[in-house]
């Protein structure tokens, strides 16, 4: 289905219709106007837009040269990603929520699988936080996850199924922040509003010579304003892809390859020899580590997991027992505290199984996880939810932090330790529940 096209007066057409199930995205070509195209002409553009050009330190027709550039170059180089070319708004969002602080490389793998299990904004609805989190599994963030369903549901409940057609309804959802506001509505619904991320912001820095601090409110509404008074009308949706390309792939943070940037005569930073040195550069703060002591708790051949609490870091993922080691504390004797602090179970720590170095955004960690088996005591969850052991073969079906779907992944060639392997009726006859 061609995307839904706006009007010269700004009002849509109509709303989206949800992607028959296992339905392949259309392919973009040449010959058809491009996902979020709308027919426009500059001669309708408001008053508002051209008095925004006229505040650009270059001539309007030096603006309409600059899109026309940019977009050309876009047009032959655009990266081939599975999600250009989509025409449904669904997969546009999908897409566009998965590339929020995750690599492309990483989007790449997990864009259609996650499709293929949710192939329609109503079967995403239909299922449950746990699905979702585990097609979800290795890209992070899982809060875009958790949101990215519950925004189904309310558009899905309240909204006939169909996602809103403007940026400023699209804010109202769930996990609808600026950017992915902006994108959804400008790649798949042709409102002529400009995304403003990384990318935007560092190219327009360049263009402007903006050599403020960008976090401060004077540099940073300059930054916006001019990208959307640069934005095309006519192409919003390419425009904004066109220049988060350019951040990516040329107006990189450092050594820009500005030799074969597409509007490198209209960029003043370039003009001024200053391309390299703007925007200013942050200094980078300390980020805190962390040693993390978990343990692979056996009984009777089974691991012991939890499922943490939906809000909060990682929420609604299974982990191992453990916690930070605190100041003068072995790496086993945290384990132990910590095991017996969660789950209300004494173990004995056996030996270590495997270390793992992981990054988050804003702390590091090195998880230390050990064997451990059980002593005495009951299960009784503390601060984690669905408390319970599992065989080794359930363990693929649920969902798991990075860093522990690492452990897994070696558990699952090494083995249950020769102690673990016991029959259950040994394990009842422990006393441990």
């Amino acid at each position: 289905m061609a995307a839904p096209r706006r009007r010269s007066t700004g009002r849509p057409v109509r709303s989206p219709r949800v992607a028959k199930a296992g339905a392949a995205p259309k392919p973009t070509t040449r010959a058809r106007r491009a996902p979020g195209a709308v027919p426009a002409s500059p001669t309708t553009a408001s008053a508002a837009a051209r008095a925004a050009v006229a505040r650009l330190p270059w001539s309007a027709d030096d603006v309409v040269a600059m899109r026309a550039a940019l977009l050309a170059h876009y047009d032959a180089h655009r990266r081939e990603m599975p999600w250009r070319g989509a025409t449904e708004a669904y997969a546009i969002w999908v897409s566009e929520v998965m590339l929020q602080q995750t690599r492309v490389e990483t989007v790449r793998m997990r864009y259609g699988p996650f499709l293929a299990r949710f192939p329609t904004l109503r079967t995403l609805a239909a299922a449950t936080e746990a699905e979702v989190l585990k097609a979800w599994e290795g890209l992070g963030y899982y809060g875009r996850a958790r949101n990215l369903r519950r925004a189904a549901v309310e558009v899905e409940s309240f909204l006939g199924g169909r996602l809103p057609a403007t940026s400023a309804a699209l804010r109202a959802l769930p996990g609808f922040g600026p950017y992915t506001a902006a994108a959804v509505a400008s790649i798949a619904f042709g409102e002529p509003t400009a995304v403003v991320d990384g990318n935007v912001v560092r190219a327009a820095a360049r263009w402007l010579d903006e050599d403020r601090d960008l976090d401060r409110s004077p540099a940073r509404s300059r930054l916006e304003a001019a990208a959307q008074a640069l934005l095309d009308p006519r192409r919003p949706g390419d425009w904004n892809q066109a220049v988060m390309d350019l951040g990516a792939t040329i107006c990189v943070p450092r050594n820009p390859r500005c030799l074969v940037c597409p509007v490198a005569t209209w960029c003043r930073a370039r003009a001024e020899g200053r391309e390299d040195r703007v925007p200013r550069r942050k200094r980078r703060k300390a980020v805190p580590h962390h040693d993390i002591a978990a343990a692979l708790v056996w009984k009777a051949g089974d691991v012991l997991v939890g499922r943490r609490p939906s809000e909060g870091l990682l929420g609604g993922l299974y982990e191992f027992p453990g916690g930070k080691v605190e100041a003068g504390e072995t790496l086993a004797a945290a384990c132990a505290r910590e095991v017996r602090e969660e789950t209300g179970l004494d173990v004995e720590v056996v030996e270590l199984f495997r270390t793992v170095e992981h990054a988050y955004t804003h702390f590091t960690i090195t998880l230390h996880v050990f064997h451990a088996r059980v002593r005495s005591g009951r299960l009784r969850a503390r601060g984690v939810e669905d408390l319970r052991f599992v065989p080794l073969s359930a363990l693929t079906e649920l969902a798991f932090p990075r860093a522990n779907r690492r452990v897994l992944d070696d558990l699952a060639i090494a083995g249950p330790p020769p102690w673990a392997a016991r029959n259950r009726d040994d394990g009842r006859r422990s006393g441990a529940v």
